[in-house]
C-alpha cells in the first residue's frame, strides 16, 4: 500500500525462525542456518533497507545455546539500530533472555517514530504450541489501555489464526480467543505480526493486518496436510509504518542463496 502520508515512516524488519546452532555448520533439513541468515542480512543491505528497529520473532536458536545467540547478536550487528527477540518453542528462555539483555534486545515494548510496538511471550516450554500467560495478556491490555491514540504494532511467535495447514493447526496459539478479546476493543491496532509458519501470510481481520513471514532458513509447503517442506529462498519482512497509522510491508526472499533440502525429513 502507498501512503499519503508526508511524513518519514518507522521502518521495521521482521526476521524470523532462523534456528541457529551453536555449530557453524550445523544444518536444518540439509540447509546451514547461519549461512541462509547471512544471505538474508545481505539481501536487506543490498535494497538499500536500513531498519529504525528489528523484530526477531522466535525460534532464533535451535539448540536453545548461548553460542547461537550471540551468532544472532553478530548478524544483527550489521544494523546500527536496536533489536527486539522474541522466544520461540524451540528456544531457550534463560538463555535467550541472557544473550539479548547484553544487547539491549530484551525490551518486549517501545514507542517509537509514532508508533507503539508491544511484543509477547507465546512460547510454553517444552511444547510447540504456543500459549499467552495471564502476565502477557495484563501486559497487553496495559499497553493498549495506555496508549489509545498510537497505532500499534503487536507481534509474537506463534500464529493467532488458521492458516490452511492442518499439520500446524495444533501447534499454533491455543488462547487464541483471549487474544482477540483483547485486540478488538482497541481500535489503533493496526497489526498482529508473527513467526512460526515459515511461510508468507497477508490477511486481514476486522480492520486488522495480518503478518506472517518466511523463515530465514527452511519454508514449509503452504497448504499442507502434513509436515512438508518446498525449495523457496529464505526472506525477510519489511515494514514502513507512517505516523497517520498507514502501513507499506512486503516479503522479499535471498533468491541467490542455493536452497538444497534433505525431502526424506518428517519434521524439525
Amino acid at each position: 500500500m502507498t501512503s499519503n502520508s508526508d511524513q518519514s515512516p518507522l521502518k521495521v524488519l521482521q526476521l524470523t525462525d532462523p534456528h541457529l546452532m551453536a555449530d557453524p555448520a550445523a544444518t536444518l533439513l540439509g540447509v546451514n542456518t547461519r549461512d541462509s541468515l547471512e544471505a538474508v542480512v545481505e539481501s536487506v543491505k543490498a535494497r538499500g533497507f536500513g531498519p529504525d528497529v528489528i523484530l526477531a520473532t522466535g525460534d532464533l536458536a535451535q539448540d536453545g545455546s548461548d553460542v547461537a545467540y550471540r551468532a544472532l547478536a553478530k548478524s544483527l550487528a550489521a544494523f546500527d539500530c536496536p533489536s527486539l527477540w522474541l522466544p520461540g518453542n524451540h528456544d531457550h528462555h534463560a538463555s535467550l533472555a541472557h544473550v539479548s539483555a547484553e544487547i539491549g534486545a530484551d525490551q518486549k515494548h517501545s514507542i517509537q517514530g509514532g508508533w507503539q510496538l508491544i511484543g509477547l511471550d507465546s512460547a510454553v516450554p517444552g511444547k510447540v504450541h504456543g500459549e499467552l500467560a495471564a502476565l502477557e495478556l495484563e501486559f497487553l491490555e496495559a499497553r493498549l489501555r495506555d496508549q489509545p491514540d498510537l497505532p500499534t504494532l503487536v507481534t509474537l511467535h506463534h500464529h493467532p489464526v488458521t492458516i490452511g495447514c492442518d499439520w500446524m493447526a495444533d501447534i499454533g496459539l491455543r488462547n487464541c480467543e483471549a487474544f482477540w478479546q483483547i485486540i478488538d476493543r482497541w481500535p489503533q491496532v493496526k497489526i498482529v505480526l508473527w513467526g512460526h509458519v515459515h511461510q508468507h501470510l497477508d490477511q486481514v481481520r476486522k480492520g486488522v493486518r495480518l503478518l506472517a513471514t518466511p523463515s530465514t532458513c527452511i519454508q514449509f509447503e503452504k497448504g499442507a496436510h502434513e509436515f512438508s517442506v518446498e525449495a523457496l529462498a529464505p526472506g525477510f519482512r519489511w515494514l514502513e509504518l507512517y505516523p497517520n497509522g498507514d502501513v507499506a510491508t512486503g516479503v522479499v526472499r535471498a533468491e541467490h542463496f542455493s536452497v538444497e533440502l534433505d525431502l526424506n525429513s518428517t519434521g524439525y
